[in-house]
């Protein structure tokens, strides 16, 4: 596997053109996933792996890997379908998600693919709340579907979603009567009920859509009522999105005359060392990854 990962130059060369390049899986069977090549650190074949007591049942043990302690996450049984059976004959994504590193054991690694933002969809309406699909794209001539990630880790290590007291009052303090609402986009049905949770306790109204595209067209309207800061506080978008991502939404705010006074905050899974560089590229106020409840609360309140 080796040439996954490419430079941070060509990486960040993709920001802000509405691209993304998908790492494509199988688990048991033919259906393909993917998963976003930003949050690869490395595919390897299985290593030995070391059983340890009250375990999740979706964890098949741990993996020393580069001298760090790595949990490897059966993420087939983790979506409630049949276990990884051959586990000598299967592979390991170590991938980086929400500021921790885990394995997750796939049957069959293929290639990557670089795509549009444009042809990935939202998963179909009829797939149900159960589902653990964020997006779905066609490539070949077959579905393949992007996993929500974030809602299989919050499942197995729920995560802590309370903002300390201090900090709430800290932000009570800057917040007026008559504070304006927080749009947030996310593709995720568990970050958007953290993000939700987390601004509400701090006293905002919040206004929700589910991909960069939606929440453009909502910029859009609002700016047609009225200057775009009589109408909101902020904007905290994810940056992995169907149909339009936040570096590209994060742009067009930038370049469209009505709303490039609004202050963005990108909140992702994503992190590394080129944080930086995205920022500056497509004009970002801040950068944070999730989840930390405290920190989004601190972000907030700088804005403020």
């Amino acid at each position: 596997m080796a040439g996954i990962l490419d430079s941070v130059n060509q990486r960040t060369q993709l920001v802000g053109q509405n691209r993304l390049e998908l790492l494509l899986f199988k688990l048991n069977g033919r259906q393909r996933f993917g998963i976003n090549v930003f949050k690869v650190k490395e595919v390897l074949q299985c290593p030995n792996l070391t059983a340890f007591p009250q375990r999740s049942s979706v964890i098949k043990g741990v993996a020393n890997i580069r001298g760090q302690t790595i949990s490897i996450i059966d993420i087939s049984k983790a979506m409630g379908g049949r276990p990884i059976a051959d586990i000598d004959n299967s592979f390991v994504i170590i991938s980086e998600y929400n500021r921790t590193i885990q394995g997750f054991l796939v049957n069959s690694v293929e290639r990557i693919i670089n795509v549009n933002w444009e042809s990935i969809l939202p998963p179909p309406k009829g797939a149900g709340r159960s589902n653990y699909m964020t997006a779905v794209t066609e490539i070949d001539g077959e579905l393949v579907e992007i996993l929500d990630v974030e809602k299989i880790l919050d499942e197995i290590i729920p995560a802590h979603s309370v903002v300390r007291d201090e900090l709430v009052d800290e932000v009570s303090g800057l917040t007026t009567a008559d504070q304006k609402p927080i749009l947030i986009a996310d593709d995720s049905s568990v970050a958007r009920r953290q993000i939700y949770n987390t601004l509400v306790s701090l006293g905002f109204e919040v206004i929700v859509t589910e991909n960069g595209r939606l929440a453009l067209d909502k910029l859009k309207e609002l700016a047609a009522i009225g200057p775009i800061n009589e109408q909101l506080s902020m904007v905290i978008s994810d940056v992995e999105m169907p149909e339009m991502d936040g570096y590209t939404l994060t742009a067009e705010i930038r370049n469209n005359p009505s709303l490039k006074g609004l202050h963005v905050i990108l909140h992702t899974s994503l992190s590394g060392v080129f944080n930086k560089a995205l920022i500056e590229k497509v004009g970002a106020n801040d950068f944070i990854a999730k989840f930390h409840p405290d920190e989004l609360a601190t972000a907030v309140k700088s804005a403020l």
